[in-house]
């Protein structure tokens, strides 16, 4: 196979410092996986992305995102009243 080809020019030593690297590699991408996908992380992206979504870049609130959102949040409480509203008369 190759890998045997790849090792034969090698020596020991050469081989544990790779070995030695790739493991601080792999030690490295589980620590940014894990740092990525904590909770506390996670939420704080979330807080950005929300942030990002309703002020622009000097800081002022975006009102037509600000109506649209209460829009849409008024018409899902109003469709789920009338849900409520048409079952309950079964």
């Amino acid at each position: 196979m190759s890998d045997t080809n790849a090792t034969a020019g090698r020596t020991p030593q050469q081989i544990e410092a790779e070995i030695a690297a790739t493991r601080a590699r792999l030690a490295w991408t589980v620590d940014e996986l894990v740092d990525k996908a904590s909770p506390k992380n996670v939420a704080k992206r979330q807080v950005e992305q929300v942030r990002a979504q309703m002020f622009d870049a000097g800081g002022n609130l975006r009102t037509q995102k600000l109506a649209a959102v209460g829009g849409a949040f008024l018409g899902v409480i109003s469709m789920l009243l009338l849900v409520r509203r048409l079952v309950g008369r079964r």
